[in-house]
């Protein structure tokens, strides 16, 4: 039976951005009832990284629990709609393709839909997958609306995230979790102090000379990795050669003319591209490999391919992919960049983030610091990082480019068993399954390693339960009921000026 004084009392958060303040606000929300004292330390002389705005949809559910409405989140952060990524020259020059935030078609008779689509590509059709999606024959024709709470129709089936300025994000969280109790304390720390008998952290020193203790120490301290690198030498299990991009220059640029409800990441020499449309301006960035590429190159590259006037300078950012051996030591825990870093390319940052601070309030300790709880943490996290890790080589992997040096390491690379799995065996009849409850379900797998160019030897022989003529009808009218509900939607720009205007 847990001690009643055994709870517990005070937690300190060393560092802000995004990662400190999503970990304050929920904290704060979530152990509100146990009177549970906590401190954010951070020092205005330490910039925050962030290489991109953008989201998935699970932000939502977390925006929901800190009690942030979305109206509200959209102004304050300047934010529009997402619908997905549009992927520029990846799988060749001159290609595209779109991942979408939802569902291709409609499952029939418990027979998946990409299966019957599988099955007419066989017979000679050339219909895109993109045609029986909602997300992304929408995005095309820059409109967006809500999903409707209706059945029987595609409106009920819209997925979308946001664009947003992540600075503004972390400001507006800061103030919700300062309404909450937490408090700010302006410092940079310049010691620590172990405990004797176990080696846990005891305190924090800042550079005024105040020193801060707590039962709780989470390090939102970004690639610097205060505590958990400096203080515990927690070895960093480096991935850069699967994920070779080591490097990045972002800069803003005026707001588009159109606004289009998706992300667009465009493959280029070295790297990609990204392009992310607010409300009041474009966020721009490349991620390249300064092994096959300099920083100069790929600086003009990116300003090269910009639209309109440039907001700012470029600033550049560099980064290892990979991730902590472990992320929870003792009693203190990495969250955001301090517990690893995984490119943007699929804008999971923030939902790292999102997932570490669910993880640790389910897991929530006592000072017992249980050893079952905390190898339970790390394995879950070890595991979502690979998991995210094998969707983003796929990106790569699967390309027919070999233009650049860059591309042909990428084409020819050794791959995880774990991905190489999953790849053979859609190349087998196009099968998807998703595994322990991983973060990209069969439609994103669907849509990447199709868009890549990944083809399969045949089809599951499920999908051969209508006549070739039957399927047609039916793929035919799904296609069509699509294409309607799509031309219904709104422009994109008017909605958000008219729902959200910053």
């Amino acid at each position: 039976m847990r001690k009643p004084d055994n709870a517990i009392k005070k937690v300190i958060i060393v560092g802000g951005g995004t990662a400190g303040w999503m970990s304050a606000s929920a904290l704060a929300n979530s152990l509100k009832k146990n009177s549970v004292d906590i401190t954010l330390v951070e020092s205005d002389q330490i910039g925050t990284i962030g290489v991109g705005e953008a989201s998935i949809p699970h932000i939502k559910t977390f925006n929901r629990h800190v009690g942030i409405t979305e109206k509200d989140f959209m102004s304050r952060t300047q934010a529009t709609f997402k619908l997905g990524i549009e992927f520029v020259d990846w799988k060749q020059k001159g290609h595209q393709y779109f991942h979408p935030f939802g569902p291709y078609g409609v499952d029939m008779d418990g027979v998946s839909f990409h299966a019957f689509w599988q099955r007419l590509q066989t017979c000679g059709h050339s219909d895109t997958l993109d045609q029986y999606n909602i997300m992304a024959m929408a995005a095309k024709q820059h409109r967006f609306r809500h999903p409707v709470q209706q059945k029987n129709t595609p409106l009920s089936e819209i997925g979308y995230a946001y664009h947003f300025d992540s600075a503004l994000y972390a400001s507006y969280l800061r103030g919700i979790a300062e309404n909450k109790g937490v408090r700010r304390i302006e410092g940079k720390v310049v010691n620590t102090t172990l405990r004797n008998d176990n080696g846990f952290l005891k305190s924090i020193t800042l550079e005024n000379g105040q020193t801060l203790e707590a039962d709780l120490f989470i390090d939102c301290s970004g690639f610097y990795g205060l505590l958990i690198d400096k203080v515990f030498k927690v070895p960093f299990v480096d991935w850069s050669h699967y994920l070779p991009n080591n490097s990045a220059w972002a800069v803003g640029s005026e707001k588009l003319t159109s606004q289009p409800p998706f992300t667009r990441s465009t493959a280029v020499e070295a790297g990609w591209q990204w392009r992310i449309p607010l409300q009041s301006r474009t966020g721009n960035g490349i991620v390249y490999s300064n092994v096959h590429t300099d920083d100069q190159s790929a600086q003009d590259t990116l300003l090269q391919n910009i639209e309109g006037k440039l907001v700012g300078e470029p600033r550049k950012i560099s980064f290892k992919t990979g991730h902590r051996a472990q992320f929870w030591v003792k009693n203190c825990v990495a969250i955001g960049l301090s517990s690893g870093f995984l490119e943007p390319l699929e804008s999971t940052s923030i939902h790292l983030i999102q997932s570490g601070i669910s993880r640790l309030i389910r897991l929530f300790p006592d000072l017992d610091f249980e050893q079952i709880d905390i190898d339970h943490f790390n394995e879950q996290s070890v595991t979502e990082f690979q998991q995210i890790r094998d969707f983003l080589i796929c990106h790569y992997k699967v390309t027919e480019r070999t233009d650049s040096s860059y591309w042909q390491f990428c084409k020819n690379m050794e791959i995880p068993d774990s991905l190489s799995r999953k790849l053979s065996l859609f190349e087998s009849r196009g099968r998807i399954f998703r595994e322990n409850e991983e973060l990209f379900n069969r439609y994103s797998w669907l849509a990447v390693m199709v868009g890549q160019g990944l083809t399969s030897r045949g089809y599951d022989a499920n999908a051969d339960i209508y006549s070739e003529q039957e399927l047609k009808k039916r793929m035919s009218d799904i296609k069509h009921i699509i294409d309607v509900n799509a031309k219904s939607m709104p422009e994109h720009g008017a909605y958000v000026e008219n729902y959200c205007k910053m």
